[in-house]
């Protein structure tokens, strides 16, 4: 009974042995890669570039007063349309003191004289009408006459104006009626009845009552890098994505790229402008935000790898070629010419053809 244990104990050591030498030697040899194989394909590559801004209307303007004073009525608000000279507001002027009293005394004098003027010609006329006087005489009091009425017009009118800013002669080109100078869309309303205005002089910009845009012509303004400039031009076509309105894409073209940049975070950027073209269904509201992606190359019907399966060495370019995968993958170092890239794949000019299976990445 001994003999056998002594036996089985022996079998149990020599089969650890054995396992841990295999085991051992197994992860001695090198493990086999294994990679994936992908094909060349003809395909149509677009290397873009996507540009953050805001659609804005071309045209906005700020609707600031002729004459200084206090808003009395505003007869529009924002979000309204409007046409060109019509009134947005009415001003009331509040007179500077001086000014009032020399115009109360400039009316009082003229009334004055008015009188007397129409006393003397009324004597005048009796005279002439007597034979007492010649006709001369009697046409310069009628001169005088209608002069002193003319002079006592004068001087009431300038008094309304200093009262009011306004004649009932000169009501429809009164400078208290603010009047719209394009046709659109009010956008803005800074200012309540009650609020004081200025109007503009050299001293400050006056203040805005309203401002005015044609939202029937619209652009998209924003920034491109300098490393992309020098690729865009003029005239170039632009999809147009707006974030409020992701359902739309709309086309546009690039119509102004500044000449000059200006710095932004240490980086310089240019200012490029593009014309919206948007269909009378849809509303697009000023400032919003949007994305212009804008083609800088095109390659189409080119054959294409990913680029992943491609070597880059200084100026040189490669891909593997499989050449063998019994009993294990083998591949040949290519030389390739290669083109454009949109980011994932890129052209092969030269080097590789459709029949070739090239080298990706390691299988897991």
């Amino acid at each position: 009974m001994k003999k056998y244990v002594k036996y089985a104990v022996l079998a149990v050591v020599a089969g650890i042995f054995i396992w841990t030498f295999v085991f051992l030697w197994q992860k001695s040899q090198p493990e086999v890669t294994v990679y994936q194989v992908v094909s060349p394909v003809i395909a149509d590559l677009e290397k873009t570039t996507v540009i953050t801004g805001k659609v804005e209307p071309r045209d906005e303007v700020e609707i600031k007063p002729q004459i200084s004073g206090i808003i009395d009525v505003l007869y529009k608000d924002a979000g309204q349309m409007v046409k060109k000279d019509e009134v947005i507001a009415k001003v009331k002027v509040i007179p500077e003191l001086g000014t009032l009293n020399s115009a109360e005394s400039r009316l009082r004098l003229a009334e004055i004289n008015g009188r007397q003027a129409e006393t003397d010609f009324a004597r005048l006329k009796q005279l002439y009408a007597d034979s007492l006087i010649s006709a001369e005489e009697y046409e310069q009091g009628e001169v005088a006459v209608r002069q002193a009425r003319e002079e006592t017009q004068a001087a009431a009118d300038n008094l309304q104006i200093v009262k009011e800013g306004i004649t009932q002669n000169s009501a429809a080109y009164s400078s208290t009626l603010i009047r719209s100078t394009i046709d659109g869309l009010i956008l803005d309303v800074p200012v309540k009845v009650g609020n004081s205005v200025i109007m503009a002089n050299t001293m400050n910009d006056g203040t805005t009552i309203a401002t005015v845009a044609d939202m029937s012509d619209l652009i998209f303004r924003g920034n491109i890098d300098e490393t992309e400039v020098g690729r865009v031009r003029e005239g170039m076509p632009v999809k147009l994505t707006i974030g409020a309105l992701q359902n739309y894409t709309f086309e546009a073209e690039i119509e102004y790229i500044a000449p000059k940049a200006t710095e932004e975070n240490g980086a310089n950027q240019f200012e490029m402008k593009a014309a919206v073209s948007v269909p009378d269904t849809v509303t697009i509201r000023s400032g919003y935000s949007a994305n212009a992606e804008i083609v800088l190359e095109r390659a189409s019907g080119a054959l294409s790898v990913p680029e992943s399966t491609v070597e880059f060495n200084g100026d040189s370019t490669f891909v593997y070629i499989l050449t063998d995968s019994v009993p294990q993958q083998r591949f040949r170092r290519q030389p390739v010419e290669v083109g454009m890239s949109d980011g994932i794949n890129i052209v092969i000019r030269s080097g590789v053809t459709l029949s070739d299976r090239i080298r990706g990445n390691e299988q897991e």
